[in-house]
């Protein structure tokens, strides 16, 4: 049995003591049905607003004492602008496989202390099964581990106020491909279902996201809790120049100048994911998207700035890749901002 969360005492510096209370029977009834046409989840979206990814490679995961993330913050990112945050999880490697996967300790102390924080701060939290690479290479071998992610993690949260978000799994792809994946998430989502009958789910398409792919999701029509999630990481010569494990180590003096052409390509990418989403009644968040450091300062303002405006213009939300490390937008060893990677995403 899952133990029960200490965030049900937390919360109530949410303003939500009188739903924590209640026993899940009584608040599974009190909530709309997950097919239910009442769900505004357009006004979820949009609370949604602006957000960055976190810790998904903190040693945090490995023991709070090394942690580089520090509770305060989560509200340092409120104050600067930003929404939500999107909690990358990789919980793989913290299951035990002789106890039907069960997740340990250590690892619940942590999601359990950056959801509390999280919320205290006034920030939507989406919690993001981070574990794509695995479910790539093998998602036969992967499926019980990730279906067990799932009914661990929706047990656990079920009485969590709604500005917590689940999103089923980061990028899709590979081997997982799309015959596969519509079968996946939907078992998950039946899972969830079960305790969760009104939390707002984030799904995506196949092969890793993208735009180009969403002809190949099938979501649940008569599920109306469901918002749409895509990246954006084009052009990758550009976005992904210096880096590695992109195959572009030696790639690098790819510069973004904001040309016609150049703006055009993003707004016909963006017009295209915003068809399918006004053609399937669905809200859009782009969760992941940013320009790798290697890249020079002036052409990583100049994309940012015209990316997050565009996606604006469109009504969508949104979640810059990422906080700390690569991609980096706040230093934590000097403990400041990288000022114009933040203005570009949140002008002044």
């Amino acid at each position: 049995m899952i133990r029960k969360t200490k965030l049900r005492f937390s919360w109530s510096q949410a303003g939500v003591v009188c739903v924590l209370l209640l026993s899940v029977a009584s608040v599974s009834a009190a909530l709309p049905a997950a097919g239910s046409r009442s769900v505004d989840v357009f006004s979820t979206n949009r609370k949604l607003g602006r957000g960055v990814n976190i810790i998904g490679y903190d040693r945090i995961w490995r023991s709070m004492d090394r942690a580089r993330f520090k509770a305060r913050y989560f509200r340092m990112i409120k104050d600067a602008g930003f929404d939500t945050v999107r909690i990358n999880l990789h919980p793989f490697r913290h299951m035990d496989p002789e106890n039907g996967h069960a997740l340990g300790d250590h690892w619940w102390q942590v999601l359990d202390w950056a959801v509390e924080n999280a919320l205290k701060a006034n920030l939507m939290v989406i919690l993001d099964m981070h574990e794509f690479g695995a479910m790539g290479n093998n998602p036969q071998a992967n499926k019980d581990r990730f279906l067990a992610f799932w009914r661990q993690v929706s047990q656990r949260l079920q009485d969590a106020p709604e500005n917590v978000l689940f999103e089923i799994l980061n990028e899709p792809s590979r081997k997982l491909d799309a015959e596969m994946w519509n079968q996946y998430f939907r078992e998950a989502l039946a899972i969830i279902r079960k305790t969760n009958p009104a939390r707002t789910v984030i799904i995506g398409p196949p092969h890793y996201n993208s735009i180009g792919h969403l002809d190949e999701l099938d979501l649940p029509e008569e599920d109306r809790n469901i918002i749409l999630t895509v990246h954006y990481y084009s052009p990758m010569d550009f976005t992904h120049q210096g880096a590695p494990w992109a195959g572009r180590k030696d790639k690098t003096g790819v510069e973004w100048t904001g040309t016609e052409q150049e703006k055009a390509a993003v707004e016909r990418d963006f017009a295209s994911a915003q068809a399918w989403a006004k053609k399937h009644n669905r809200p859009v968040f782009l969760g992941e998207f940013g320009v790798y450091d290697k890249a020079a300062m002036e052409s990583r303002v100049r994309y940012l700035d015209f990316v997050t405006r565009a996606m604006e213009k469109l009504g969508w939300s949104w979640a810059y890749w990422q906080f700390d490390s690569d991609f980096v937008l706040y230093d934590i060893d000097r403990e400041k901002w990288v000022e114009p990677v933040l203005n570009a995403l949140i002008p002044k």
